[in-house]
């Protein structure tokens, strides 16, 4: 049988990172063996549902390169796959395990559910729901069941654990687990309201969509025991079971959004790339052998393996996803990135500029930053004259003879035929060892007349791509300003 998997969310809001790494798990492991990948959104739990929460979903795995072969918009052979459009499949197979006796109703009411766990806590019991107390098929007359059920009393269809019994599943991640049932819940497979619970649904699913692998996270661990009595209730054969570990913060505790972003959205926003993005979540448990950590997406889909993830929990360092960023940055196309600095600067307000300018920006400050957006504010002397001047790096560069060298190196540069690195280096070295100074302090002057700043990258690098004209009208209305007192600081 052809492997298929699923990622099946809840739209709750954004996908949370620990979501983009169980998608790409199952992504990787689908691919890496020719098989089907289905996105399944369960949306059962209305109280949790976010309006358009499944478009913003769908497209961040979209942005994410996470492609479903089918899902929704997609369709497919197993659909519909948005489980408030399959409540009459999931009633129907309530209804079967009613009828064969291994679930029931139960037709207690909130308050005395939470009355029976105050109790069992207040006596130091696990809380579990008691069928030989509350008011079910098991303490009710079968009259008084279909009396109630007729006259609209509202109930619930729990599952039927049975007693004195082992659940055994292996897991790939995990090996094998086993577990009594007297520590099984009679879960409520279907609520008051006519939806499904997570478990009954996500059963049925799985089964009806032919998923072969059941890959998702560690928090869904205690679940699959019940998950297996329903496969095994039905007479149906179970899938392959792998949980993934939990996702840490540097102090161990469990990810989540008190200590920093969880949420893909955030990440995208913060400009990473989502190559640098997938290469670290996939790395979040799981590497394949020797030192290397930078992997394109087909790498990973040749090397995965789910046997090779690890049980502990891994940690999400953000100072790791910064150090990938970089390392993306630096290997991107020029073009490709010019093209994303372009759609940038125009959102900051700059003039436009040519895609070759732009390429030539990015190879000369690339070294510098770890996200393209921060290129527009490490050097914003690149799109428009400096409108401000660093006051502490004028009060200590600049000099009496400042002006007059200033003067001279703006006829000496307008003279240059060729206005590049080693013409400017020339011309300005002269005019220092002329007056028995060093290069380094008149460099400190150009540097502020035409950045305004106190660093940046290299002098005459950056004069060389700002070209004749704009140095030259650079230097001339420092000048200007500076005679007239009306430098601004």
């Amino acid at each position: 049988m052809s492997v298929r998997v699923r990622f099946a969310p809840s739209p709750t809001g954004y996908l949370h990172v620990g979501g983009l790494r169980t998608a790409l798990y199952n992504y990787l492991f689908c691919r890496n063996q020719g098989g089907k990948f289905i996105l399944r959104i369960e949306d059962t739990d209305r109280t949790r549902f976010v309006e358009n929460a499944t478009e913003g979903l769908i497209e961040i795995l979209n942005w994410a390169g996470i492609k479903f072969d089918e899902g929704p918009g997609v369709g497919g052979d197993y659909g519909p796959y948005v489980q408030s459009e399959r409540l009459e499949i999931y009633k129907k197979y309530a209804n079967i395990l009613i009828q064969k006796g291994n679930a029931y109703y139960a037709f207690d009411s909130p308050e005395e559910i939470e009355q029976m766990r105050k109790t069992q806590q207040e006596k130091g019991l696990n809380s579990k729901y008691d069928r030989e107390t509350m008011k079910n098929q098991f303490t009710l007359s079968e009259n008084e069941v279909n009396y109630r059920i007729k006259s609209g009393e509202p109930y619930v269809v729990r599952l039927l654990v049975p007693e004195n019994y082992k659940v055994h599943f292996t897991d790939i991640i995990r090996g094998e687990v086993v577990v009594d049932s007297i520590e099984i819940d009679d879960q409520v497979l279907q609520k008051s309201d006519g939806y499904p619970t997570y478990h009954l649904a996500n059963v049925v699913d799985d089964y009806l969509m032919k998923i072969t692998h059941v890959i998702r996270g560690e928090e869904w661990l205690p679940s699959t025991p019940k998950h297996i009595l329903l496969y095994e209730a039905f007479g149906w054969d179970k899938p392959q079971f792998a949980h993934l570990p939990l996702l840490l913060n540097k102090d161990k505790s469990k990810l989540s959004k008190r200590q920093g972003d969880v949420a893909v959205e955030d990440y995208r926003k913060k400009g990473y790339f989502k190559e640098a993005i997938i290469n670290f979540v996939a790395l979040l448990g799981w590497n394949p052998s020797g030192d290397r950590e930078i992997y394109e997406l087909q790498e990973l889909i040749d090397n995965f393996k789910l046997e090779k993830v690890n049980k502990g929990g891994a940690v999400f360092d953000i100072e790791k996803l910064n150090w990938m960023n970089f390392q993306y940055l630096m290997k991107k196309d020029t073009k490709e990135l010019a093209l994303e600095l372009q759609s940038i600067i125009k959102d900051k307000g700059y003039s436009d500029f040519e895609i070759e300018y732009l390429e030539k920006v990015i190879r000369l400050h690339r070294e510098r930053v770890t996200f393209l957006h921060q290129i527009t504010d490490f050097c914003p002397y690149m799109f428009q004259k400096p409108e401000k001047f660093d006051r502490e790096y004028f009060e200590k560069h600049w000099k009496d003879y400042s002006l007059e060298v200033l003067k001279e190196l703006k006829i000496k540069y307008s003279e240059l035929e060729n206005f590049d690195h080693d013409n400017l280096h020339k011309v300005t070295n002269y005019a220092a060892t002329s007056r028995g100074l060093k290069l380094k302090d008149i460099i400190h002057t150009i540097r502020l007349v035409i950045t305004g700043r106190s660093a940046g990258a290299g002098m005459f690098e950056t004069m060389e791509l700002l070209g004749k004209n704009e140095c030259l009208s650079r230097i001339q209305n420092f000048i200007e300003n500076y005679e007239k007192n009306e430098l601004v600081f």
